[in-house]
């Protein structure tokens, strides 16, 4: 079986998660993701076995919502999408812009996983008052209901009768960690953190970020975040203070989107930072020569 991603999203750590796990022990009794958005990394654990159970969490109700339905009523949201997917056949476009109205006044799944599979990118955009407001990619009708199925299916099969879901507080979430879990976060980035980006429901106040890292250490959990990075010589972002000893690696995430739309050739550069527990917990497995090795991936340390 092919990993399997039922939930098409902008920035998922799809491509990436065989780069994050290899930082994870061999020892995780759960896997926790505050921000699980399409959940890619709690996804490719399972299916590597790299975790007993799972617990993800995300403050965009909706998404959580549909989370439930995948894992829970893979069948019956598989059958809905079919169902939507087949409704819109000569008329596309007017069939997305009622959908999308209908999701905005109900919330429910199988709208919000159409209008994910259809909208530009799979780039999720709100408006002002947190309204889903992105158009729709009028080149292709979405993922065919039987591949967007297989997905729902393979996901249910890793996640069911193991995996928590919940719509809470970030800090909530972190507070409930134990010695022997993993956290991953991918929050939203710093560039988002002091104005309102119609990417995410909420954003993120970095300082309070910060002083949440900093319990996580005292309390010594293993945890992962990616965070910012950088495109060609321009960087997002500040790098995460020094003294909450983190150690900052750099990971190649390939062309960026933006600049192929420019003309231009730049690769995106993404920041990986791993926790002093993780960083003890991994010592044994030799940090340095996985380091070594993932150069050969495009994952390069950064000096801290």
């Amino acid at each position: 079986m092919a990993i399997p991603h039922p939930i098409p999203y902008q920035g998922s750590k799809r491509a990436l998660a065989n780069i994050i796990l290899s930082f994870f022990p061999s020892n995780v009794e759960k896997l926790i993701e505050p921000f699980s958005g399409s959940a890619a990394v709690s996804i490719a654990a399972a299916y590597h076995r790299k975790a007993k159970s799972f617990h993800l969490n995300d403050l965009n109700n909706a998404l959580i919502d549909l989370w439930n339905e995948i894992i829970n009523k893979p069948q019956v949201i598989a059958k809905a999408y079919e169902k939507l997917w087949f409704a819109q056949e000569g008329r596309e476009r007017e069939f997305y812009d009622l959908v999308r109205k209908k999701f905005n006044h109900s919330q429910r799944p199988d709208y919000f996983l159409y209008l994910l599979a259809r909208c530009v990118k799979a780039s999720v955009r709100y408006n002002s008052n947190g309204e889903f407001n992105q158009s729709p990619d009028n080149r292709r009708k979405g993922a065919n209901p039987d591949t967007m199925k297989a997905n729902i299916l393979g996901a249910s099969h890793l996640l069911k009768g193991r995996s928590t879901v919940t719509s809470s507080d970030y800090e909530d979430i972190m507070a409930a960690a134990e010695s022997s879990d993993m956290v991953y976060m991918d929050p939203p980035y710093q560039g988002v953190c002091s104005t309102r980006d119609s990417r995410y429901i909420n954003g993120l106040q970095c300082e309070r970020f910060v002083e949440a890292l900093h319990r996580l250490n005292n309390r010594k959990i293993s945890y992962i975040v990616s965070y910012d990075g950088r495109t060609g010589s321009k960087a997002y972002g500040k790098l995460l203070p020094d003294f909450l000893r983190l150690k900052h690696l750099e990971i190649d995430a390939g062309r960026s989107s933006q600049s192929t739309l420019l003309g231009r050739a730049d690769n995106t550069i993404e920041s990986l930072y791993l926790s002093p527990a993780l960083v003890l917990r991994i010592d044994n497995l030799s940090i340095n020569k996985r380091e070594s090795f993932h150069h050969q991936n495009s994952l390069f340390e950064a000096a801290i």
